[in-house]
């Protein structure tokens, strides 16, 4: 839809994940660069408040020449995957055709793909931070996965061991953990998990060689040499008021009733303004490929026993 969208001439905005093969990848790369046409990957963590607070930070140089990264996707699924076709989310252990909402599509990546299909809710905000494709970039990639037991566990618990669902063979290893390398240095953990019961997390960690932040909705800290005290974590709501980012400090009021907590009123602003200028947006088909692109990467390297793509 959004190749024929940017054929047709639009300015394209596109959900996440982008892709799903490393040829899509390329179709949405090529078809841009073929028809002058923009696309926008509309990835909403990446304005999130305490997200763009942070980038706010390492732009100050807050941390110091950067490191590390941790992000993911870790947020209990089984209740999406699965339903009792009447009703979308938490009851019944049906999928695909006999499934509704999310079920009817979203289960089958977990049966026959063996992947981190969701990779940009975490990375997104991350490699904006580490300049992937503004001077740095993703280098290579390498990734394993845990046994698949999360999933028929809930189908038995929730369905009974007979159900035909039961029998199921699911190639989706319950974790996926990558591990990325960028061209500047640093190595980026990138983790999905969304078959075992987990409160929703991205896990954010960013380090440099003078301090780092560990923040999400349920841990908020960080440490820098010389400015918190002795060797231990300080509380970032100081921090967060300090560097609250431009964005949120003139539209914050204007965002409160959009979605995801405002920040769907920022990515769509983003979008609007860019394709009003006819613009390159800020997070564009190089981005939506690059990010994207570790679902097929994360899939062969698991294939190959970790080996680097």
């Amino acid at each position: 839809m959004a190749v024929d969208s940017m054929k047709a001439g639009k300015y394209t905005g596109l959900e996440v994940s982008a892709a799903n093969t490393l040829e899509e990848c390329w179709d949405l790369v090529n078809t841009h660069e073929e028809t002058g046409s923009h696309l926008m990957i509309l990835e909403n963590v990446n304005y999130r408040r305490d997200v763009l607070a942070v980038l706010n930070m390492v732009k100050q140089n807050v941390f110091g020449e950067l490191l590390h990264f941790t992000c993911g996707y870790q947020h209990d699924l089984r209740g999406v995957k699965f339903n009792d076709g009447k009703t979308a989310y938490g009851k019944g252990v049906e999928f695909g055709e006999k499934g509704i909402s999310e079920s009817a599509w979203r289960t089958q990546h977990s049966l026959l793909r063996n992947a981190d299909v969701y990779p940009t809710h975490g990375l997104g905000p991350v490699a904006v931070m580490a300049d992937v494709n503004r001077g740095n970039r993703f280098v290579s990639l390498t990734s394993h996965a845990t046994k698949a037991i999360g999933l028929n566990k809930y189908i038995v618990d929730n369905g009974g061991k007979d159900h035909p669902n039961a029998k199921l063979k699911w190639k989706q290893g319950d974790i996926i953990t990558s591990t990325i390398e960028t061209s500047n240095g640093e190595t980026i953990i990138v983790t999905h998990n969304v078959n075992t019961p987990h409160p929703y997390s991205l896990g954010f960690k960013v380090q440099g060689v003078q301090g780092l932040t560990d923040f999400d909705y349920h841990t908020q800290r960080i440490h820098v040499e010389g400015t918190t005290k002795g060797h231990g974590w300080e509380a970032m709501d100081a921090w967060f008021e300090k560097y609250d980012h431009p964005l949120w400090k003139k539209y914050g009021a204007s965002a409160t009733e959009a979605g995801h907590g405002g920040i769907d009123f920022f990515v769509l602003n983003a979008f609007v303004e860019s394709a009003k200028e006819n613009i390159a947006p800020p997070m564009d088909a190089y981005d939506a490929a690059a990010w994207s692109a570790v679902t097929p990467l994360s899939e062969l390297s698991i294939e190959n026993n970790g080996a680097p793509q």
